[in-house]
C-alpha cells in the first residue's frame, strides 16, 4: 500500500514529480484534527473562565471563524512552495534569524503533543487497565511510529478518523442533550464582556497556533492547486470541526462542572451506554491520534529546521529523520507524564503563552507572502545563509519583538500576570489583536521598498 511507504522528504522542497492529491483531503484531515477531546477541553475553558454557556457558544463560533482565516491562509502556502512552513520563515527573518520564532514553535509542538498524550493516554489506560503513565508513553510511541511513516499515512488516517469522529460526536451530542436539561444552563444569558473576550482569545488561539505547521500538510499538493481551493477546504474542516467539538465541551462543563474537570475522558465516555464504553474509549484514543501525529510530525521538522540553519543542510537522511522524531516523542512523553496532574490549569496557561508569541510571527509571515513577495521566493536561498535572505533580517526581528512588546500592557493570564491596561478595559484581554496588527504593519512599512514594491 502506498500509504505505508515511508516518506522520503523532510525539510527539503517536494519536486513537482512527487506532488499528488486533492485539496479536499485537507478538509477531512483538519476536521478530524479538530473533532477530538482536546478541542472539547478548550471549549470547556470558555465556561471555566466565568462566561455564560450561551455566550460561550457564540465566542467559540466567532473565535474559530476569525482564527481560522490566518490558519487557512498559511495552508495555501504549501502547494505554492512545496516546503515546510517554518523553512519559509527564513525568507522573512533570515536563515539564522528564523531560529528565534522557531524555538517558540518547538515549545508549542511539545506542549500540544504532551497535552495530546495526556488525554490519549487516559483513554488508553481505561481500555487496557495499564497505569496512566505507561499508557501515555505507549500513546506517544504510537504517534511517533505513524509520523515516521509520514505524509500519506497521516492523510489516510485523517480520512478514517474524520468519519469516526462524526459518528462519535453525533452520538455524544445527542446523549448530552438527551440526558441533561440544558434549559436552566442556557437561561438568563448575561454577557460578561471581559470573559467573552478571554473566551474569544482562547478559541482564536486554538486556530492561530496551527499556523506554523498547517502548510506542512499541504506541501505535497500539485503546485497548480489554487490558493482559493486550499484555503476553503482547510478553513471549512478546521472551523467546523473545532466549533462542534468545543461547543460540546462547553455544554459538557456547564452541566457537569467538577465532574468534568480533571476527568475529561471519563465524563465523555460516561455519557454513552455501558455497552459502548469500550468503543467510545477506543474512538477517543484514535480520534486524538490524528492531531497528535501532526504535532510530532511538525515538531520534528521544526527542530530539524532549527538545527540545519547552521549546517546548510537542505534535507535529512532517513536515520536523522527518525532520530528527530524520536527526540520530539521522548520529550513530549516526559512532559505529559510530569504535567498530567493538573491538566486544565496547565493547558490554559499554555494557550495564553502561545498566543502572545505566535501571533506576531503569523502576521509577518502572511504579510510577506500575500502583500509583499506575492508567492515569489528563491527556494535555494532558504537553505543558504549567504543567499538572498541572509543570516538575519533586522526589520522582521524588530517587528516581531515590537509585536510581543505591544501586547504586554494588554495581557492577562489569571494568577500569573495582568498588564496595566487590562483593568482600564474591565479585565478584557485584547492583546492578541494588537499582536496581529502591529507587527504586520511595521514589517510591511519597512520592507515594501526593500523588496522592490511600491504602494
Amino acid at each position: 500500500m502506498a500509504a505505508l511507504q515511508v516518506e522520503r522528504r523532510s525539510i527539503d522542497p517536494v519536486p513537482d514529480g512527487e506532488r499528488h492529491g486533492s485539496p479536499r483531503s485537507l478538509f477531512t484531515l483538519w476536521f478530524a484534527g479538530n473533532m477530538q477531546i482536546t478541542s472539547a477541553v478548550t471549549g470547556a475553558l470558555t465556561v471555566l473562565v466565568g462566561l455564560h454557556p450561551l455566550w460561550a457558544l457564540v465566542a467559540i463560533a466567532l473565535g474559530n471563524a476569525l482564527g481560522g482565516v490566518p490558519m487557512a491562509l498559511h495552508a495555501a502556502q504549501g502547494p505554492k512552495l512545496g516546503i515546510p512552513q517554518m523553512i519559509q520563515s527564513r525568507a522573512q527573518f533570515g536563515v539564522h534569524g528564523a531560529v528565534l520564532p522557531l524555538v517558540l514553535v518547538v515549545l508549542m509542538y511539545l506542549g500540544y503533543f504532551a497535552s495530546g498524550n495526556v488525554l490519549g493516554g487516559q483513554a488508553l489506560a481505561a481500555i487496557t487497565r495499564l497505569p496512566v503513565d505507561l499508557s501515555i508513553v505507549l500513546y506517544a510511541a504510537l504517534s511517533a511510529l505513524i509520523a515516521v511513516v509520514g505524509y500519506r499515512l497521516i492523510h489516510r488516517f485523517g480520512r478514517l478518523a474524520s468519519l469516526l469522529s462524526v459518528v462519535v460526536f453525533v452520538y455524544l451530542t445527542f446523549r448530552l442533550i438527551g440526558t441533561h436539561d440544558l434549559g436552566p444552563v442556557l437561561a438568563e444569558p448575561v454577557l460578561d464582556v471581559p470573559a467573552f473576550l478571554l473566551a474569544l482569545s482562547l478559541t482564536a488561539s486554538w486556530q492561530l497556533t496551527f499556523g506554523p505547521y498547517v502548510a506542512d500538510t499541504s506541501r505535497y499538493l500539485p503546485a497548480s492547486t489554487s490558493i482559493r481551493a486550499t484555503f476553503w477546504w482547510t478553513y471549512g474542516g478546521t472551523a467546523l470541526g473545532a466549533t462542534w467539538a468545543m461547543s460540546f465541551g462547553a455544554l459538557a462543563y456547564a452541566v457537569a462542572g467538577e465532574r468534568f474537570k480533571g476527568h475529561e475522558v471519563g465524563y465523555v465516555v460516561g455519557l454513552g451506554s455501558e455497552a459502548l464504553v469500550l468503543p467510545l474509549l477506543l474512538a477517543i484514543a484514535l480520534g486524538k491520534l490524528t492531531i497528535n501525529v501532526l504535532n510530532i510530525y511538525g515538531g520534528y521538522m521544526t527542530v530539524a529546521t532549527t538545527m540545519t540553519a547552521f549546517t546548510r543542510r537542505a534535507g535529512l537522511s532517513p536515520a536523522m529523520r527518525i532520530g528527530y522524531i524520536a527526540l520530539v516523542g521522548v520529550l513530549g512523553g516526559v512532559l505529559a507524564v510530569l504535567g498530567c496532574g493538573d491538566f486544565l490549569a496547565n493547558f490554559v496557561l499554555f494557550l495564553h503563552f502561545l498566543l502572545y508569541f505566535l501571533t506576531p510571527w503569523s502576521a509577518i509571515n502572511l504579510v510577506d507572502f500575500y502583500l509583499l513577495r506575492k508567492e515569489r521566493y528563491d527556494l535555494e536561498a532558504m537553505y543558504d545563509p549567504d543567499g538572498a535572505y541572509g543570516r538575519w533580517c533586522a526589520p522582521a526581528l524588530v517587528a516581531y519583538f515590537a509585536g510581543i512588546a505591544v501586547q504586554i500592557p494588554f495581557s492577562h493570564v489569571d494568577g500569573v500576570f495582568t498588564g496595566f491596561a487590562v483593568p482600564l478595559l474591565g479585565g478584557a484581554d485584547i492583546a492578541w489583536l494588537l499582536g496581529l496588527a502591529v507587527p504586520g504593519a511595521i514589517y510591511w512599512a519597512v520592507m515594501r521598498n526593500r523588496i522592490g514594491l511600491r504602494t
